[in-house]
This record gives C-alpha cells, structure tokens and sequence, in this order.
C-alpha cells in the first residue's frame, strides 16, 4: 500500500476525509464554546516531516473583517501573539511563515513570538486579552498529518487531500451509454472542445483518446491530463508511448506519486470538455473506452453544478506535491509489454438522451461511501448491483445490501468472470446465497457469463427501485471507498434507471455461473498455469 504520508500545500481548506496511518488515533478535544462572531481553531498542525518541527502551524477559522491581532495562542507553557491583521475565512497562523506561504495559495501570518506544540499532546488556546475564547485539545500528534477539529473529535488527515461536499444538480438531461456497445460516446465531448480538456483517469493507453486530445490542443484547448502513478500491474509500454506522444504535443501530463501521495490509488475516471462532463466505469484504454473488451456504463452531462464541481476536483488533485510531470516520472523507469484488447461485440445498447430528476456527484475518500449507504438504506423494492469484485464481507456497503434484503427489497448482485477474480467471485456469490437462505431473504448473486456480448464486467454501477442509478469508478470495498480517489453520479429519474436496468438485465439473463467452487479452482489453476507459461501477463483493473 502506497504511504498516505501528507502534502505540505493548501493547508486551510483541503483536508481529507480518508483515514491514513491515524485511524484510531482520534482525539477527543477539550472545547469551550465561542461566539460565532469571535475566530476559533479548525486545525492544528503539531508534527511536520521537518527538523526541529520547522513549519507547525495552526488554523483559525475567522468570521469576515475580524482584527485577529486582538488574539493570542498559548500552550500554558509559552503564548505567541497574533500581528494586528483584518482577516476573513481560514487563516493559516506559522511558526515558518515563508516555508508555508510557498506551499499554499491561502493567506499565512506569521506569530510576533515562538509557539512550540508538543507531538505528544497539548492543549491550545485561543485568547483575546484574559478571556479564553476558544480551547482545542489533541493527543498523538501524527508526524505530517492536519488534526482537524470535526465536533467533538479530532481527525488527523493527510494534509493536502480535500474535503469536498456532495454536490446537488438539479434535473436535465444527460446521455447514457454501455460499453463495449458505445465506444464513441465517451470521446465525443473532447472531440468537440474548443476551450478545455480535464481527463482524469487510472490508466491511458488508447490511442483514440490521444489523437482526439492532441487534436483539442491543437485547436487552441487547454488539454490536460491527470493518471495514477503506480497502476497495479506495471504501466505498460504502450501506454507509456501514448504519454510519450500526448506530451510531445504540448499535453500536460502529470501523475499522482511519491511517498506524500494523498490517494492510495487515483481511480477516478472522468473528463470535462467545455461544459460537458463524461463520468464512467472504464479506463481510457482500448479494453475500456475503445469496446474491445469490458461492459461499462457511463454518463455524458451538462448540469452546470456537476462540471463544476468535477473541475474543482480535478484542479485541487492535479495542483499538490504528489502530481508529477510524466517526462520527469518516467526517467529510468522500464515498462511491460502488455497484452492488447482487440475484441469485437455487437453494438446492442445506444447511446440515449434520458430525464434526470437530479444528479448527485460524489467523491471518494471525502463524502461518496456514506452517500451510498444511505441510497441502499433508502431503497424499498429492488437492488440491483454490478461489480467485478467486491469487499470484505463486513465492509460497509455489502452490510447495507444484506440488511436492504433483510427488510424484504430484492437485491441481485452480478460479479465479473475474469479469469483474476472468478474463484474469489465465486465463493463470494456462493456466500451471498447461503446467507440469504438462512436469513429467508430475497437476495442472490452470481458470476456473469458475457455470453459473447462483451468479455467481462468492468462495470461498477447499481439500480436501485427503479428510480436510481449509480454509476462511477468505485468498486464497492472499504479500502476503495476510504483511501482511494473515486468519482461517482447518482441519477435520480424513472429514465435513467430504465436504460441501465435494460443493460442489467440483459447482462443478468444471459446467465451465470453456480459451478461448484472446487471445480472452479481446478480449472482455474490449470488455465493460470498455463498462460503463465506462456507470457506473463499484465492487466489493469
């Protein structure tokens, strides 16, 4: 697993929901009431990477036009006063002043006296004159992380990871699209802008993609991409030619890496083109977005709020310390031969104009695994769930499904048959089923047979009463869902579930596999001895 190990950037208004090498390391801060017109502490910053803690800071949030030289901090053991400042929002006090302002685009003030925080604990105070107007204590300092006042609670954060809120668009319409069947509809949008490209993604190495960027930048667009930096399996070496080429272009091409890197993986797998926004299951490569292999949904939308809000995700992941350019990364690096996707499959689905009510954008770590148990608790007829794999059983997700079925909702569960993941899957599905005979539940699952409509399930997406659909980049387990980067739509309408439950049930319908789990491990073992024998392979997720 990739180090959570902080950013120093942006300390005042990006800090993360995810856990990191804190979990369980939550404070319970002393806290005395202030008024709403008085400044007061939302973060402290005790234990940076650095000698000597060179750079701890605190934050105070500040009500609008506020002279916060009429305050002090102070430890008990030492006090440092505030320089006479009108300040509004977060504002970032510093024992290293010039350190933190090249690290931030927020504004720093610098203490008029030395203020020490003890690693270990410390209680600090904010006063105006003899009065305390507002206390903060924390116990364990993190080294590198933000200890954020949340409630009654502290939560050390990797520095530098946002906190974004669930973003709400109200009704229009978006196109909704399956793969391998609409391979065009996802490059559509950047084919036609003019102003902007923002792709963020896992993985790219199609070539459709690259040409239909290069082309944006030619025509005057500001192009620029964002990938992970340490894709499970190797970057292979067509993808590293693909970057190659992008960036000889005059694309920006930068991936997310290093031991400060806030995300254990960028998953994410979304572009906004002018004022359109492409939000999908698939990864920007001929097995993906090219309809050489996978199913995979996906969702083209102008909702203003939506492109918005994916702009601002994509600005504050590619902006930080962790994002490093492509010519740099891949200096001295070797990359694997991979296998191409050449499939060929019937264009069943079309690309379709359909009404949404709404459209919530969620966003992993920081809002989208509570949003989602709360739509699968929400739910009170049907759940249907598509996945190449899923979590541990106790994950918060699969405790949703199980208790929807348990109040009586239908929930089917449709895995992928990857060679990778079928025996995992198997036994998964196998698990579902007999806990949902126990429990006289409503509930089944199993491994999808692609029946020659599309090679295996790449698809992470949910249709819930009829009336909802979830579609986006996140495989449903815990550490997805808490560490990772991921972007998700929740489409509110009759419409939308239509089309996306059509793909379900066709993909449902056209069978499974209840192969007994010993048989399926023979065979697989026998399958994976032999390809290995013959390359070695590598895949993507």
């Amino acid at each position: 697993m990739r180090s959570l190990a902080p950013l120093i950037c942006c300390v005042l208004v990006l800090v993360a929901t995810a856990p990191s090498a804190a979990t369980g390391q939550v404070s319970s801060p002393t806290r005395t009431a202030n008024s709403p017109a008085e400044p007061s502490i939302h973060a402290v910053y005790p234990d940076p990477i650095a000698g000597g803690d060179e750079g701890e800071f605190v934050v105070l949030d500040v009500p609008d036009g506020t002279d916060i030289g009429q305050y002090a901090l102070t430890d008990g053991d030492g006090t440092a006063d505030i320089p006479n400042t009108t300040a509004r929002g977060r504002v970032v006090l510093s024992t290293a002043p010039n350190r933190t302002r090249a690290l931030t685009d927020r504004p720093v003030v610098g203490f008029d006296s030395h203020l020490a925080l003890a690693n270990g604990g410390e209680r600090v105070r904010l006063q105006r004159g003899n009065r305390t107007v507002d206390t903060v204590r924390y116990t364990d300092a993190v080294e590198g992380e933000l200890g954020v006042v949340n409630g009654s609670v502290i939560r050390w954060r990797p520095l530098g990871a946002t906190d974004h809120p669930v973003v709400r668009a109200a009704g229009g319409e978006v196109q909704a699209f399956a793969l391998p069947d609409s391979p065009a509809a996802p490059i559509r949008p950047i084919r036609n802008a003019s102003e902007r490209v923002y792709l963020a993604g896992y993985t790219l190495s199609s070539s459709r993609v690259a040409d239909a960027l290069i082309a944006a930048q030619r025509r005057g667009a500001t192009v620029r991409v964002l990938l992970e930096g340490e894709p499970v399996g190797s970057r292979t070496a067509t993808e590293a030619s693909t970057l190659d080429r992008l960036t000889d272009a005059g694309v920006s091409v930068r991936v997310l890496t290093g031991s400060r890197a806030r995300y254990r993986y960028h998953h994410a797998k979304y572009a906004v083109a002018d004022e359109q926004a492409v939000v999908l299951t698939e990864n920007w490569k001929p097995a993906g977005t090219g309809g050489n292999s996978s199913r995979g949904w996906g969702v083209i939308t102008t909702q203003p709020r939506v492109v918005n809000g994916l702009n601002q995700t994509f600005r504050s992941d590619i902006g930080w310390q962790d994002s490093e350019r492509w010519q740099a990364y891949r200096q001295g690096r070797q990359f694997e031969r991979g296998e191409p996707a050449a499939g060929s499959y019937p264009s069943e689905f079309q690309t379709e104009a359909v009404a949404v009510q709404r459209t919530d954008l969620l966003v992993t770590p920081d809002n989208a695994q509570g949003a989602l148990v709360g739509t699968i608790d929400d739910a009170n007829d049907s759940i249907d769930v598509i996945q190449p794999t899923v979590g541990d059983w106790d994950s918060p997700l699969l405790r949703a499904l199980r208790r929807a079925a348990s109040r009586g909702v239908e929930v089917r569960l449709l895995l992928s048959d990857a060679w990778y993941v079928r025996e995992e899957n198997t036994q998964t599905a196998q698990r579902f089923r007999e806990w949902a005979d126990r429990n006289d539940a409503p509930l089944t699952a199993k491994v999808a047979d692609p029946d020659g409509r599309y090679e295996k399930i790449h698809a992470k997406g949910a249709v819930i009463d009829e009336e909802r659909v979830v579609v986006g980049s996140l495989n449903w387990n815990e550490a997805a869902a808490t560490s990772n980067r991921e972007v998700v739509l929740v489409l509110h309408g009759s419409d939308a579930a239509d089309y996306f439950g059509a793909v379900f049930a066709a993909d449902w319908d056209a069978g499974g596999f209840d192969t007994p789990v010993g048989i399926v491990v023979a065979l697989l073992g026998i399958l994976v001895v032999a390809g290995l024998a013959a390359r070695r392979l590598v895949f993507e997720r």
